[in-house]
């Protein structure tokens, strides 16, 4: 099976190799991910984020789902020491960073729980897969048609927070202010919560954010620095060229 579809504001591309693909499996993922667009986006006035972030929702009144990223966010939160934050002074509620990467990771279980064996899922360059060896590219932070690195995975998660694609855009809750001691960070995990969060919440640290990623539990970090230097993990997956 191969197909894409725009959700969320990105490509999704799904990509299955077994044999056997039980009906409605490509369906269901894309289902779940446009009513996860619905519920969770900060930017309709009727989600529910919007509501809960405008006051309109008590905590005793949120689904199981958004209690479950929220408290994701407050994780990370408190371990940053507040660089990470969703819940930015003069901005409205935006969980994204973790939304994103939770909600395909959920779209992942729900494959395995198909009994697909062989997947490959990619929301907008994060990317979980099942089956492998699966080769995926991470992009050149200053030049869109260059890889600079080439991961070899078998099973998880990898993910990339980087300047490239919406400049300046992840702040400091700290300081309120863009980060810039990073040009890109990527991060493989077991799951695409844990990449995708630990590479937003590590961006949003700076350059000392690398240090922090690596130290997370399971992770292993490729990050470029501005002027090119490049810091990785020993146990980064790289099987292709790794320099800036």
């Amino acid at each position: 099976m191969r197909r894409v579809e725009h959700v969320m504001g990105f490509p999704v591309s799904l990509r299955i190799d077994d044999t056997v693909v039980p009906e409605g499996t490509g369906d269901a993922v894309f289902a779940w991910l446009r009513e996860v667009d619905e519920r969770f986006s900060p930017f309709e006035d009727g989600s529910e984020v919007s509501r809960h972030g405008r006051g309109e929702l008590t905590a005793d009144e949120l689904s199981a789902d958004l209690v479950e990223v929220l408290g994701i966010c407050e994780r990370y939160r408190v371990a940053t020491g507040g660089a990470f934050d969703v819940r930015l002074p003069g901005r409205s509620l935006d969980p994204c960073a973790v939304v994103k990467g939770w909600s395909v990771q959920r779209a992942a279980d729900l494959l395995d729980r198909a009994g697909i064996r062989r997947f490959c899922l990619n929301a907008g360059g994060d990317v979980v897969v099942s089956g492998g060896p699966w080769r995926i590219g991470v992009r050149h932070p200053e030049a869109a048609d260059r890889l600079c690195a080439v991961l070899d995975l078998t099973e998880g998660a990898v993910a990339t927070s980087a300047r490239y694609e919406r400049g300046d855009h992840i702040l400091d809750g700290r300081t309120g202010r863009p980060v810039t001691g990073l040009d890109s960070l990527t991060v493989v995990a077991p799951t695409l919560t844990e990449a995708d969060t630990v590479a937003t919440a590590a961006f949003a640290l700076g350059a000392e954010g690398v240090e922090w990623a690596a130290a997370q539990h399971g992770c292993e970090v490729f990050a470029v620095l501005p002027g090119g230097r490049v810091l990785r993990t020993d146990g980064f997956p790289t099987t292709g060229p790794a320099a800036a």
